[in-house]
Parts: C-alpha cells; structure tokens; sequence
C-alpha cells in the first residue's frame, strides 16, 4: 500500500496550486501555475473558468508526480478560493455563460451607487455584515443575468447555476452531482443572510436573483460529493473541506479562537480578527463575516480588506518593467538608504477598507527631482504594510481588543523588509510559521476532519512551529513620520 495524503486545492486569483499533505498535515509536494487575467475595460477583471477548471487537472497531475503518489492513496480533498469572484454556467451543457467577473472587478460599482441612493446600504449591511461594494458577489450576479442576453429567463427555467470558484470545481469534480459551497463563501456574496444563515429572500428580491440558482449551503468540514470521471483520480474520492482563502488561512494559522487574528499577504491583504459566537457590526469600514472554529463550524470575524498588496508588486514587475522577478522587490527596498517621503498609494481598484472608496485611482506622491525608480519600489513595498496597519488599528477600535501579536501568511511574507516594516509600524510581533501556506493547509485540516484524519484544528495545527518572529526596531519618533505622511497622501484621494 502507498502513502496515503490528503489533496488540497488553492484556487488564488493569479494562479492556482495544488498540495499534498501527509497524515500530520505535512508537505509532500506541491505544483503551481499562473493564469490569464482578463482586463476588457480599465477597471473591469475577468477570469476564464474552463482554463481555471484545466489547470487544477493538470497541476493535480503534476503534484502527485512531484511526490511520486498513487492517486488511489488520495484520502480526500479540500478545495480553497479566491471568494467573491462570481461565475454563471448552464447546468445542461457545462458551459459558462460569461467569464468568471473577479472579485477586484469596478465594473457593478454604479449598481451599487444606485442601490446606496435608494437608501439600502444599511439593510444590505444589517443582513450580511458587508458594505455594498462592487467587491462582492451579488452586483456580479445581477451584471451577468441584466447583460448576457437570454440568462435571466434561462435562470428563472432552472437551467443556469451561480457559484464562486469554489462551487465551479467542485461542480466539475462531481461531475455535475454537487451544487454546494460552504458558510464562509456564502457570507461573501452579499446576498446571504449570516445571522439567520440562510439565503435572504429580500435582498435576491432587490437585485432580482432567482434563488434556483444558488448552491446549497454547508459547514466548511463536511461532504460535500465525490469525485466522478476526473482526469488522474480514481471515482469515489470525497471532497471533505471548502472555505473561502482567508477563511481557510484562519483555519491553517490555528485562528479558530476568540480573540486570534491573521493577516494574508497574497494579491491582496485581508486581516481577521475571530469574535466567536457573538457577531460584532463595525463602525470603523470593517466587514463582519463567517470563518470557522476547531472542527470546522461556523463563528463570526471582523475583515479589513486590502485590494491591492501583492499586486503592486506585479504592477512593478509587469507594467513599469522596474523589476523582472517579484523576489526582487525585497533586495531593491533593502539596498535604498535614503530618507524620502514617496508614496505609493495602489488604489487601482478603488480603497477597499477602512476607507471603502470605488472611485479612487492610484497615486504616487512625494516624487522630487533626485527620486530614484528604487525608492519608487519601496514605496510600493510599503504600501502593503501601510494599508494593514490602518486595518489593523480600525479593528482594535471596532473590537476593543489589543492585537498583542499578528500571525502572517501569503507569498509577499518572503519579504524580509515588508515583514520587519510591518513589525516596526504596529510595534507588535509579527509572526511568520514554517508553513506560510495557510490557506492550503487550512483546506487540507478541513477535509482532514471530515474525513477522521484529525479530530480538530487545534490537534494538528500546533504541529506547524513559528519559523520567525519579526520586532519593532523602527525609532518612535521615525514610526509616527511613516504613518503620517502615509495618512497625509491617502487623504488627498478620498
């Protein structure tokens, strides 16, 4: 007999990843492959579903080779995604009937100034703990049945079905049996009700959504189907464990207890805090949402979310040429020691929290003859840490809670002088685990207990030791200059 793993699929917003984790939630390999982004009009992102659903086959394909595996060991799999991103596809042929319109997508945002000006702003938030934004789910869905001709009255005959990219892939891997997607998705679609935990008749009335359309909803650890006619995998595999990215890096982080917080450092930057059973609305543009506690069931948390953290790293790499390689971005921002007050502020899709703009742009400020294109990265590099940190501080407002310590995770962690930079503003730990891939390894401790592999999150979590603490060397003095020139240059787009 072989080695039997667990398979956990990460569905990012760049690319996608596939991992094998072993009986102790240990790496075994992993693959990895970016995909197109689609950008038809300034503003507007799209993905393309059916390369989505063709990459996970073949990175599934090429991370069981990595780890010279049977695909008959595989003891069940977890699914993980990018959460907002809304999709439609006829249930008869397969076929989606739009691009997959990405949760960084501006393009719904006047259907939400329409909505704002007819005054259900506080009805939508009262209801689902979000702000109405462009962000989420709901304004994708109306969008894609007002513009695609034919799919509203196709909906409303049953022949169309909504999911985030979770609900796609675990649709294609049960070949067609399973329309599920978990509490902690749903509660990003600005159309489920999260403290009565169930799809909001009056909010679908409003934006004019059939509710046939929408996916059964489920705790995160639980069954969601089996595998049927996939390319590489035997049938019968369950798929055991769904939840959204940030959700599962709270799971992979061991944050399922009051009073935990995370921040994922990926294309862009989210912050949780875990409130437990009692939900908590925000006065400071924070979002109250659902994450999970130890064996997978449904608690509430407050988000900040940062659209654009790893990104800008992309934007310099692919747009301004001014790097070639992403890991570049550290040596550059190491190497500057010149004092400056350049700003970068990415707000290429809008500010998302605490400050909930749509309309902002990006801006860089404080350039002067002698500013170098290194300090221009820098000032990029900064920009993630800066946005955090407001976050950061809007929670501790909202929560009346001190975050004593901020576990990280997220590609960008790699960076040494964006980690430090965050540990010198908030003057708190920053702590870095040897897995940095948290929200695989989230999924993976899901359908782990789904399928009887660990009896709870905290059991096998704690086995993932913290790699590297990072903290504040950043003068008092020097660290309120930082913040306020960052304060001063976000000001001037609001």
């Amino acid at each position: 007999m072989g080695k039997k793993f667990i398979l956990s699929i990460d569905l990012g917003t760049t690319g996608n990843r596939v991992f094998c984790f072993d009986e102790s939630a240990t790496p075994i390999s992993s693959s990895y492959a970016e995909f197109t982004q689609h950008f038809p009009k300034p503003g507007w992102v799209e993905h393309d579903p059916m390369e989505i659903w063709d990459s996970v086959i073949s990175l599934i394909k090429k991370a069981i080779g990595k780890g010279s595996l049977d695909p008959k060991d595989v003891i069940s799999i977890g699914i993980t995604n990018q959460r907002e991103t809304a999709m439609i596809w006829n249930k008869e042929s397969g076929k989606p009937i739009y691009n997959a319109i990405v949760w960084q997508c501006r393009r719904t945002a006047p259907i939400c100034n329409q909505l704002k000006q007819k005054g259900y702003e506080d009805l939508f938030r009262k209801k689902t703990g979000l702000r109405l934004d462009a962000y989420f789910s709901g304004t994708k869905i109306k969008w894609l049945l007002d513009n695609v001709e034919g799919s509203r009255d196709q909906a409303k005959a049953g022949k169309l079905l909504f999911g985030t990219i979770d609900t796609w892939i675990l649709w294609k891997l049960t070949a067609g049996k399973s329309h599920k997607t978990d509490y902690t998705n749903a509660s990003r679609t600005l159309v489920y009700n999260i403290f009565d935990k169930r799809w909001d008749r009056e909010l679908l009335d409003i934006l004019d959504i059939p509710s046939n359309i929408l996916p059964e909803v489920r705790d995160s650890a639980s069954f969601f189907g089996e595998t049927s006619g996939v390319p590489g995998l035997p049938d019968g595999i369950t798929i055991g464990g769904i939840a959204g990215d940030q959700q599962a890096a709270m799971v992979g982080q061991n944050c399922v207890f009051e009073g935990t917080s995370k921040n994922t450092y990926g294309t862009g930057c989210f912050v949780l805090l875990n409130l437990g059973n009692d939900p908590l609305l925000s006065k400071h543009g924070l979002l109250t949402t659902i994450v999970n506690d130890s064996i997978g069931q449904p608690v509430y948390a407050l988000e900040g979310s940062i659209f654009i953290a790893g990104a800008v790293v992309q934007w310099l790499r692919d747009y301004m040429k001014l790097i070639n390689e992403s890991h570049e971005a550290e040596t550059v921002s190491l190497a500057v020691d010149k004092e400056d007050e350049v700003v970068v502020v990415p707000a290429f899709v809008g500010l998302g929290a605490p400050h909930w703009n749509m309309d902002a742009r990006g801006a860089i400020f404080g350039l002067t003859r002698d500013t170098s294109w290194e300090q221009v990265v820098r000032a990029a590099v900064k920009s993630i840490a800066l946005q955090s940190y407001d976050v950061i501080k809007a929670m501790e407002q909202d929560s009346g809670r001190i975050i004593h310590e901020l576990r990280v995770d997220g590609g960008a962690t790699r960076d040494s002088f964006l980690m430090q930079y965050q540990a010198d503003l908030l003057g708190t730990p920053v702590l870095l685990p040897e897995m940095t891939e948290s929200t695989a390894l989230g999924a993976a401790y899901l359908t782990g207990i789904t399928s009887k592999v660990f009896n709870n999150v905290d059991e096998v979590a704690k086995l993932n030791k913290i790699a590297k603490r990072y903290d504040r060397k950043m003068q008092p003095e020097v660290q309120k200059q930082e913040i306020e020139t960052w304060h001063n240059a976000v000001k001037r787009l609001l």
